[in-house]
């Protein structure tokens, strides 16, 4: 318990942090750090990982992708956009794949690619938000909306729980856990943003959408949860990485991430979160 306490303390240093410096080059570069190595855990996991050419050239477009935001809002290399590189990408595992086909087959070749695009285009939203009006703000309710369900889940269901609601995926996770974590983000959820509007004087903000958000975003994040821990069953592992002593891997702290952010991007480019 001490090393997960430890663990945490440090994360939670490191996300504050990130906050801080959320429009700034090391933002981009954390996230395009944090990106690399969940696809590289995920290729570990799946065997993936000895198409080590192919692996690398993954690793190359997250990287490109994470820092050309940051160019971007600068005026720098506009013309050098995902039109340009995530083409070139395609098109050079392509030619590896061309040129190890008798090693590389086509299963290889679309699960490499697929991991990399959906890892990266689910991660990258919060590259997008951190460079809007109110970014913190964005980046903040994001991760608590994923993270913050499965503290309120874990309460309930210790308390309550008597359903089993995914035995054979998840032993421990109940559906009165599940309508815990659901009510206990919404509320959150807005305490968190009564904080920020009339604590720290931000922007108006569309309370009951963000209510809304937080409850629907801890039934997301379970799914994503329990999508990566069907993965970690079916390649016969306990965790996902150490990176985080106590906690395991980066896609064992950011599975939920992985579909709350696009979700939260969504809301925010329709209005629903700012006022």
């Amino acid at each position: 318990m001490s090393t997960r306490i430890k663990s945490a303390a440090v994360a939670i240093i490191i996300a504050v942090i990130m906050l801080i410096l959320h429009d700034t080059f090391v933002f981009n570069i954390a996230l395009g750090a944090i990106i690399c190595i969940a696809v590289w855990e995920v290729f570990k996991a799946t065997g993936y990982v000895k198409h080590q050419k192919v692996a690398i050239a993954c690793y190359a477009f997250i990287a490109i992708d994470a820092i050309m935001p940051a160019l971007f809002a600068h005026g720098w290399m506009m013309f050098f956009n995902s039109n340009l590189y995530y083409p070139l990408f395609v098109t050079v595992v392509c030619v590896m794949y061309l040129i190890d086909h008798k090693n590389f087959n086509y299963t290889d070749f679309f699960v490499m690619i697929g991991v990399t695009s959906l890892f990266n285009y689910c991660f990258s939203k919060l590259t997008v938000m951190a460079r809007e009006p109110g970014g913190v703000f964005l980046l903040l309710i994001t991760l608590c909306a994923a993270w913050l369900a499965d503290s309120g889940a874990y309460f309930a269901g210790t308390f309550l729980g008597k359903t089993p609601l995914c035995p054979e995926i998840s032993p421990k996770k109940t559906v009165e856990g599940l309508i815990g974590g659901i009510a206990s983000n919404g509320i959150i959820m807005l305490i968190i943003s009564l904080v920020y509007r009339y604590l720290c004087k931000g922007n108006p903000l569309h309370f009951g959408w963000i209510i809304i958000a937080g409850m629907v975003c801890a039934v997301i994040g379970l799914v994503g949860d329990l999508t990566a821990s069907i993965i970690k069953r079916q390649t016969g592992i306990k965790d996902y990485g150490n990176i985080m002593p106590g906690h395991g891997g980066v896609m064992d702290r950011f599975d939920s991430v992985l579909l709350v952010a696009p979700f939260m991007y969504y809301l925010y480019t329709q209005g629903l979160i700012f006022a």
